[in-house]
């Protein structure tokens, strides 16, 4: 005789099942996320990314800080560069791995919240097709950590809340304190979780010791950040300051509020928007109320700031994807599932419409050609000159012809003029681009009074012979007894005001390089 399953036993099988499915749909969409880029990167895209060429220089000056970043992603590059290589894949893995985590943080915490399958796949789906995630993870910043960090604080969140575990603060605290370390809009996170401590149930934690014990954990990471710059006359303040004041002194409340729908795709709209509702409003999500009120607070800082640019907010979508997920699968449920698959069908083919916008998958030619075909205009975040590509794009193109460029003055000059010979850059791009390539041609390293590039001085140079790398004429003449145009460098589809530059020969700094140093800091 067959024994009889009990209907606890049937309904624990398929509640089972329904998990493993929904485990499986997860780890689906994580790995087309990381092969995605994998590929990507493999093929090179249209290569180097400017900043990338910079933080590879910073991570060649390991210190507690910089002038434009806190140093944990430095420490990262470093790290990858002595373990692999200084190819574009290596380079470009960790941000892939990164990328492919906060796809499986994502469709985790939807699971967490409570979704089924569908939940987790529109979560996770929402996050490989995000347009600003997909232009973030296919380069190395420490944007595609700030990424992952947020969505692991959120998860951490949930977790407390729902358990009541209080020896998760000091987990909470360490993500929070990382984050810090690696980009310092963490501290939108940090005043979220404070603010949905404060207006929640959740207010209870803050007669406790815990919250408190996290938020020292996280100071005490920040710490060494804070500490250099108090030591270099809070550098990164300065730089932000004149970044508003500058570059991004056009954006405004609308460009943010525009850029919010256009960076995150636009067909995931329903369902981080019900995400939002769902935390704020559902009488049965009130656990789910932290995670809006953390949006939440990190739009407000954004928006009265006035400048932001519309990516500031980007970590915070992670989480209103998740709660879209369980929102979207709870109404849908209620009135038969026959939405769900669209839906997720239509962010699969949003996905695969807009991801040449913010991925090199397509020869420049066809991108132009789809560019035009879908209405998409070259565009910037920092109110310059454009060509053909975006900025995202034409920053990718001419770094090394540059370096080709000054080698060949450079190795022109007698060998008693190369051994005094510095080689200046006026931006850490074209610094950087010198440094990198340079090596192959026999270039020393250059100098430059751009951001960090300040801090790291004149080297052992006086200014007796300075091959300058752009800039005006009259400038070169006004400070040097003899300039010469050398040469001049040219490359199609990169940015207009880093096309077409002259290549200086300059003698006798009419002042000694040391002694005019300071007054050539350039922080923005």
């Amino acid at each position: 005789m067959t024994a009889e399953r009990s209907p606890t036993a049937g309904s624990d099988g398929a509640a089972g099942a329904r998990q493993q499915g929904a485990l499986a749909i997860l780890l689906g969409l994580v790995l087309l996320k990381l092969a995605l880029h994998l590929l990507v990167n493999a093929r090179g895209g249209y290569g180097w990314f400017r900043d990338e060429l910079y933080y590879i220089a910073c991570s060649e000056h390991l210190d507690l800080g910089y002038v434009d970043q806190p140093p944990l992603s430095i420490y990262l590059l470093a790290g990858t560069r002595a373990l692999l290589c200084d190819s574009l894949f290596a380079v470009r893995l960790l941000p892939a791995l990164a990328g492919a985590a906060t796809v499986l943080l994502t469709g985790l915490l939807a699971r967490r919240l409570g979704g089924g399958r569908w939940a987790v796949a529109l979560a996770a789906m929402g996050s490989v097709v995000s347009l600003i995630h997909l232009g973030i993870d296919a380069i190395y910043s420490m944007n595609g950590f700030d990424l992952l960090l947020w969505v692991a604080a959120a998860y951490l969140l949930v977790r407390l809340i729902q358990s009541g575990e209080a020896r998760l603060w000091p987990l909470l605290g360490l993500v929070v304190g990382l984050g810090l370390l690696n980009k310092i809009s963490v501290l939108w996170l940090a005043a979220g979780i404070f603010a949905a401590l404060v207006l929640t149930p959740q207010r209870k934690w803050l007669r406790t010791r815990w919250p408190w014990i996290a938020g020292l954990i996280a100071a005490l990471l920040f710490l060494p950040y804070v500490y250099w710059n108090l030591r270099h006359g809070l550098a990164h303040l300065e730089f932000m300051r004149n970044a508003s004041g500058t570059k991004y002194a056009g954006l405004s409340v609308l460009s943010f509020l525009t850029g919010q729908l256009r960076l995150q795709n636009p067909v995931t709209l329903p369902l981080w928007a019900a995400g939002l509702v769902f935390c704020l409003g559902a009488r049965r999500a009130r656990e789910l109320r932290p995670l809006g009120i953390v949006y939440l607070t990190a739009f407000v800082i954004l928006v009265v700031n006035r400048h932001s640019k519309a990516e500031y907010l980007a970590p915070g979508y992670s989480m209103l994807f998740a709660t879209g997920g369980v929102a979207l699968e709870s109404w849908c449920s209620a009135r038969g599932r026959r939405w769900l698959l669209p839906a997720y069908l239509c962010l699969l083919a949003a996905g695969l419409i807009f991801a040449p916008a913010v991925l090199p998958i397509l020869p420049v030619s066809n991108y132009l050609r789809y560019a035009q075909a879908l209405g998409i205009a070259p565009s910037t975040a920092e109110g310059k000159e454009l060509a053909e590509l975006p900025q995202y794009y034409a920053d990718m193109f001419g770094w090394e012809d540059k370096a080709k460029a000054v080698a060949r003055v450079y190795q022109a000059l007698p060998a008693q003029d190369r051994a005094k010979c510095a080689i200046f850059g006026d931006n850490y791009g074209r610094c950087a681009a010198i440094d990198f390539f340079g090596a192959a041609y026999g270039l020393p390293k250059s100098i430059g009074c751009h951001n960090s590039y300040w801090l790291w001085g004149p080297r052992q140079y006086n200014g007796d012979l300075v091959l300058i790398l752009g800039g005006e004429l009259k400038d070169k003449q006004e400070k040097f007894e003899s300039v010469v145009v050398a040469d001049s460098v040219s490359t199609r589809y990169c940015m207009p005001y880093e096309n077409n530059l002259k290549i200086y020969v300059c003698r006798n700094l009419k002042q000694r390089l040391p002694d005019v140093w300071s007054m050539m800091k350039s922080y923005n």
